[in-house]
This record gives structure tokens, C-alpha cells and sequence, in this order.
């Protein structure tokens, strides 16, 4: 049914292009008694015309990467969203051209007379066309692909989206971060997918009057991720002191999951975020008790 489905939409595709070409035919032969109205029409059908070339070829490059790569049809990675991308910046251009067509200007001579203006805007533009090359390089490239989860300019989370200019990220915590493009090329980059990252780390302050000892906060932890036991391996937590300050300690709990779940890996982090503020809260209650 999926095969029959792509056939109709290529007929589809072919059966307007070749309605175009005839369509254009007629215009011309027309020319003298449209008068004022041909350039309009012409222009509209041309850029039609180089619309549905640019989709035909787009549709068919894809085609070829996902028979190629034996990806299922509605699988989105980077080199797809590269050629999209490609895509709409043709049409953009092809658009711009359409309207230039209105009124017949010659665009060898309008950017000839429009230099300085052109050299003023490609300034001003400078950081949108730096994205967006970087945009191209990035989904082109191997480093980081869509649904990846990597740390850029530290931020931590998975790639959503690759887009023209800026990739969407959304963190730990549901927020949804997009970075320009150019920053994420220019970055530092750690890709926790690529290199199967099993080690989670979970880095907080406590205050030293919350504290108790690092064993009992160390078992407590523990005690609470009894229920992702099957996802942890046995033996891997460790509570560390990174760092001693006057009235605080840099706390770091470690542990090893098994296989890479990021999902699984997002709840043992938030119950063991909430493990921490109850050990705070009920060291502050028996502290208060003994004052009392």
C-alpha cells in the first residue's frame, strides 16, 4: 500500500509538471493579447515550474538515502533535514526571482547597480548565513544526528530538530532550548549517544548543616532507587566530595546503568533529586528536635 501510495504521488508530481509546461506554452502563444498580464503569468508559471523540478528532485534524492540507508518512510535524520533545509532555501530564492520577474528586471544589472546595498546586507546578515552554513555542515556531518543526546555550550539534553538556523534541544527539566547554529559548530560538543555514556553523574551542594555523614546519605540514595535496581548495575554508586567550602560540601552521586535509557536515566535523576531534599528536610527536623 506504501509503494502505491509514493507511485500516485509521483504521477501527481510529473502530471503538474507536465500540466505546467503546456500551460507556459499557451502564455506564449498568447503573448500579444495578455499584453500587461504576460509577465505577470509567465513569471508565476515559471517559478511553478521550478518549484515542482526542485520538489521532484528533493523527493527522489531522499528517496535514494532511505532505500540506500534501508531506512523506514517517515524516518527523519540529519541528511534529510539537510536536503529539506537545501529545499527551502531554493524556493526562498526561487520566490525572490518570482517577483523580481514582475516587472522583467534583469538581475545581472539590478545587482550590478545594488552592490553597495548587497555588501551592506551580506554585513548585517552575516551571523543568519554563518547559521545557516553551519546548519548545512552539521547535518551533513557525523557528529551529533537528531534524538541524540549531547551537551552544547552547557546545555545539556536530546536534539529534537536540526533546522536552518538553530537546533532544538529540550533539557532534563521539559525546557525547550534553541541554539544558533554557528554557536553549536564553534562549540564544544559531548555527544553521550555516540560514545555510550553509561555512567550517570548527578552533581548538587549541600548545605554542612543538613549534613549528617556521607554514608548515611550514601545508603539513603541508594535505598530510594530500589525500585530501578533491574536498570542499575549492582555495585556501581559512589557518593564523592569533589569539593570542601566553608559551609557547604560539592557533592557527586555516580552510578552505571546498564544499557542506554534515557528516559529511565531522567526518572532515577529526579528521584534521586527529591531523595535529597527529603534527607535535607528530615536532618532539619531532628536537628530542630535536639534544639528543642
Amino acid at each position: 500500500m506504501k509503494y502505491y501510495y509514493l507511485i500516485f504521488r509521483y504521477l501527481i508530481r510529473f502530471s503538474v509538471l507536465g500540466g505546467l509546461l503546456y500551460l507556459r506554452n499557451v502564455v506564449d502563444r498568447h503573448k500579444d493579447f495578455l499584453n500587461d498580464a504576460y509577465q505577470i503569468l509567465y513569471s508565476i508559471i515559471s517559478f511553478l515550474l521550478f518549484l515542482i523540478i526542485v520538489n521532484i528532485v528533493t523527493a527522489v534524492l531522499i528517496m535514494l538515502y532511505r532505500l540506500r540507508k534501508n531506512l523506514p518512510y517517515k524516518f527523519t535524520d540529519n541528511v534529510i533535514n539537510g536536503i529539506n533545509n537545501l529545499y527551502y532555501l531554493i524556493v526562498t530564492f526561487g520566490v525572490i526571482m518570482m517577483f523580481l520577474g514582475f516587472w522583467d528586471i534583469d538581475i545581472k544589472s539590478l545587482l550590478t547597480s545594488l552592490s553597495i546595498v548587497a555588501a551592506a546586507l551580506a554585513i548585517i546578515s552575516k551571523e543568519y548565513v554563518n547559521s545557516i552554513i553551519s546548519g548545512f555542515i552539521i547535518s551533513f556531518s557525523h557528529e551529533i544526528s537528531i534524538d541524540d543526546y549531547v551537551k552544547i555550550s552547557g546545555q545539556k539534553g536530546k536534539i529534537l530538530d536540526i533546522s536552518l538556523a538553530k537546533i532544538t534541544l529540550i533539557n532534563d527539566d521539559d525546557d525547550i532550548l534553541f541554539i544558533p547554529n554557528d554557536k553549536v559548530y564553534l562549540g564544544e560538543i559531548i555527544n553521550y549517544t555516540k560514545r555510550e555514556i553509561r555512567k550517570v553523574s548527578i552533581d548538587f551542594e549541600l548545605s554542612l548543616k543538613y549534613f549528617t555523614s556521607i554514608e548515611h546519605l550514601e545508603r539513603a540514595l541508594v535505598a530510594s532507587l530500589k525500585d530501578y535496581n533491574s536498570y542499575i548495575e549492582e555495585g556501581s554508586y559512589n557518593l564523592k566530595v569533589v569539593e570542601v567550602k566553608h559551609d557547604y560540601l560539592f557533592l557527586k552521586f555516580q552510578y552505571t546503568i546498564k544499557e542506554i535509557n534515557r528516559d529511565i536515566e531522567r526518572s532515577i535523576r529526579k528521584l534521586t533529586i527529591r531523595q535529597i531534599v527529603n534527607n535535607i528536610q528530615e536532618t532539619r527536623i531532628q536537628k530542630e528536635e535536639k534544639d528543642h
